[in-house]
């Protein structure tokens, strides 16, 4: 049942691409539309809070897995309702459907394991080759019938996404690093499992951008014409806002703070940029989508000061890092653990780089610190 899941977003396995500061925010709306919507994303997101950590300890059991070496999708209509998965849509190999949601989910999902695995030799989320399953159309009941789910999320075994509500937010499959963003946190549960809360939850939501956002840039490269650039973008979710001059996405991890400004729907990001201005309160599970922005920053920082391409070398780098950083790890213990293996695998010109990216955003990279 997507009612049981969906109330569970923003915990650890679980996880929703849009926070619940922002629909806090929507919560006040003028707009009856946009208001209704996100008092029933609230009410489902709190229900369960007393759980969610019970859940993180055990990801392994909510997997589905597939023996073999490639691809296995399947992607499912939810028909609108809180059922999941719903009906078979599209099934590995199956051709082209007439619903482009249908189509996103299925080729984004692969763009993702193909990423994952050409890359990192990777096979699939929990790399035993488990089924990537998604469900489209997803509904949720508010007292009144069945209305678009207005988010996406990762509930531990599969995909599931929203149409929207059209005056925010797109059908959520529009976006390829949205879906790869979920997909990380798949990824996360068989690797580091980084506690939902406080500093370690923001590198949680950091891990999550940083491959969500590589997936699309290496798909676009791979699908340009040759001698083609396609431009670098660092935004998260900027297919799925609905246009607006206040809003151009749901984050912008080289400019943390101004994916969205002055916007009367959904307030200003309030993303950090330098530790001095982290958030400190205890909202957002501590500020797990709110001080990401720091970490973000700093890998932009970094890739942009290598001369190749953001998913080879700092790309890698992180990579290795998300495999073995502990669950409970905070920003210097993954400038640490970066910077060392940027020198230990790439030389003392990538560690100077990757050190240098952390402390411009405030995170010195202390000597001789074991990790949490």
């Amino acid at each position: 049942m997507l009612g049981d899941s969906q109330q569970q977003c923003g915990r650890q396995p679980l996880a929703c691409i849009i926070p619940p500061f922002l629909l806090e925010r929507m919560a006040e709306s003028g707009d009856a539309v946009v208001r209704r919507r996100a008092v029933v994303d609230l009410a489902q997101a709190t229900a369960v809070y007393a759980v969610r950590d019970l859940v993180r300890s055990m990801p392994t059991f909510l997997a589905t897995p597939s023996p073999g070496c490639c691809r296995d999708r399947l992607v499912y209509d939810a028909r609108g309702r809180d059922e999941l998965p719903g009906r078979l849509a599209r099934r590995e190999g199956d051709r082209r459907s007439r619903d482009p949601a249908v189509n996103e989910a299925y080729d984004y999902s692969g763009a993702t394991y193909d990423f994952f695995h050409e890359l990192f030799g990777r096979n699939s989320l929990d790399d035993a080759g488990m089924s990537l399953i998604s469900s489209v159309h997803a509904g949720e009941a508010d007292g009144e019938g069945y209305q678009p789910m207005n988010n996406a999320f990762w509930n531990g075994s599969q995909m599931a996404y929203g149409d929207g509500d059209g005056v925010v937010f797109e059908r959520f499959t529009r976006s390829l690093d949205v879906v790869a963003h979920e997909l990380t946190h798949g990824v996360q549960s068989f690797t580091s499992n980084l506690v939902y809360r406080g500093e370690s939850g923001a590198l949680n939501e950091h891990f999550a951008d940083v491959f969500g956002v590589l997936v699309r840039q290496w798909h676009q490269a791979a699908a340009a014409t040759k001698g083609e650039q396609p431009p670098r973008s660092w935004l998260v979710g900027a297919e799925l806002v609905v246009p607006a001059d206040t809003r151009r996405a749901v984050r912008d991890m080289q400019h943390p703070g101004t994916a969205y400004v002055d916007d009367p729907l959904l307030g200003t990001d309030p993303q950090p940029a330098h530790m001095k201005d982290r958030y400190r309160g205890s909202a957002d599970r501590g500020g797990v989508h709110i001080n990401s922005g720091i970490a973000n920053r700093a890998f932009v920082l970094a890739a942009e000061a290598l001369d190749d391409e953001p998913w080879e070398t700092a790309g890698r780098i992180w990579y290795d890092a998300m495999l073995e950083i502990p669950s409970r790890a905070g920003f210097e213990d993954a400038a640490r653990i970066t910077v060392r293996i940027a020198r230990d695998e790439h030389g003392a010109a990538v560690a100077k780089a990757v050190r240098a990216a952390w402390k411009a955003v405030g995170v010195t990279v202390p000597a001789g610190r074991k990790p949490r």
